[in-house]
């Protein structure tokens, strides 16, 4: 996770803490860094302008003051309890993180009629979902995609066969439940298909894509499209 999502996600967490709190130690181990990366994070919230408060001693932690949030939001249960179905059946849809962030961020400011009939629907609805990739690994595909720079990646394919691949990243598919990153694989010289369960470590290098284009990785099914064309 890049270090300007990491500050928004932990502001996130600090403000659904509420007035308990979270301690340094519970917020480096759900962001996967150290006690002294969460601090100087924290500083860097502070310096902002982040009103943020610290509770010393046992019991104690890190905080958001109650202030600037957003604006009341106004959604159907039907429409709420949509998003959260959504987000829960995708883990390991792209920037699935910051998307469950996002649903919460709105769950939090309905009235609370319509959080309480948006959360009593949501117990009707079930989701089969496979377990979700590390954060680690997700946050690394999404940079090198958004940076489009070359992922180094540890890859098991279905046979069991384990290969180191650098991979320049073109897009991101979802078909039959599965998530893939499609891209150049740097090792077979061709476009590639790889299931994200399959990628068992990923980091993200400084070397740049060589530019190869969507229309590359040939025809999509008739039913596929890119999510822009969603809000169409």
């Amino acid at each position: 996770m890049k270090r300007v999502e990491r500050l928004h996600a932990l502001s996130e967490m600090l403000r659904r803490s509420g007035t308990r709190g979270v301690s340094a130690e519970r917020l480096a181990g759900v962001f996967e860094v150290s006690v002294r990366t969460i601090k100087r994070d924290l500083d860097a919230l502070e310096n902002s302008g982040a009103p943020i408060w610290s509770r010393p001693g046992p019991g104690g932690g890190y905080g958001l003051a109650t202030g600037g949030s957003l604006p009341p939001v106004s959604l159907s249960p039907a429409q709420a309890m949509a998003l959260m179905a959504a987000v829960a059946a995708a883990p390991d849809a792209p920037y699935a993180d910051l998307a469950a962030a996002g649903v919460r961020k709105i769950l939090d400011v309905l009235d609370h009629k319509t959080r309480a009939r948006a959360d009593e629907l949501a117990h009707r609805v079930w989701v089969n979902a496979l377990p979700s990739s590390s954060r680690a690994i997700k946050s690394a595909l999404e940079e090198a995609m958004a940076e489009q720079r070359v992922i180094r990646i540890r890859y098991t394919s279905r046979d069991g066969t384990s290969t180191t691949r650098d991979v320049e990243p073109v897009l991101f598919a979802s078909t039959n439940g599965r998530w893939y990153l499609v891209g150049w694989c740097r090792l077979r010289n061709a476009m590639r298909w790889f299931t994200v369960s399959g990628i068992g470590r990923a980091s993200v290098t400084r070397t740049a894509c060589g530019g190869h284009a969507i229309h590359e990785v040939g025809e999509p099914p008739a039913n596929a499209r890119p999510v822009h064309g969603l809000g169409e």
